[in-house]
């Protein structure tokens, strides 16, 4: 692709990466833009991506179809077990997501989404800058490749390499 060329990616297009916990298809990647990597991502029912933060990474969700427990701001204390019960110092609280919802994450606000319902949900999720987001996602489904429990540890060191702090755990069915 030249600078003075677009690009177009039709619907059901994209490289996809698929595990028993989450589907990924990546839809712009840094090679086709600066500004942000743009994925396409089922979330199953019982996923939970955990709470975690970034120090340099902005992203936003776009809910498609299903419903998210959605988190985005600061809590008055960050408990280790369940960001649900979270609230911000200005009353703000975990709010249910359905489609058409918006949430703009900037670095450093605590962040998380689970589907707490029995139908899949799909989101549009870019994260910026490229390409930190198409790499963690690529070694974050091999490690969930084989369907049994996540390997926290993994997980953990994985996180770390991409400017992830993790503050609850990953779960997922």
């Amino acid at each position: 692709m030249t600078g003075t060329e677009g690009l177009y990616v039709p619907p059901g297009h994209g490289r996809v990466v698929a595990t028993p916990a989450q589907r990924v298809t990546f839809k712009v990647t840094g090679t086709h833009s600066r500004m942000a990597s743009t994925f396409e991502v089922e979330v199953p029912p019982g996923f939970d991506v955990g709470a975690h933060v970034h120090t340099r990474s902005e992203e936003l969700f776009y809910v498609l179809e299903g419903e998210l427990d959605v988190l985005a701001f600061e809590p008055r204390v960050r408990t280790p077990d369940n960001w649900r019960r979270w609230e911000s110092c200005s009353g703000n609280r975990v709010v249910r997501a359905t489609p058409g919802t918006v949430i703009v994450v900037p670095p450093g606000c605590p962040h998380a989404f689970a589907n707490p319902t029995e139908a899949p949900a799909r989101m549009f999720f870019q994260a910026s800058p490229p390409p930190d987001h198409e790499r963690y996602f690529e070694e974050l489904l091999e490690i969930l490749a084989d369907g049994g429990p996540p390997d926290q540890e993994a997980i953990e060191a994985l996180r770390a390499k991409y400017d992830i702090e993790q503050l609850t755990p990953l779960r997922h069915r």
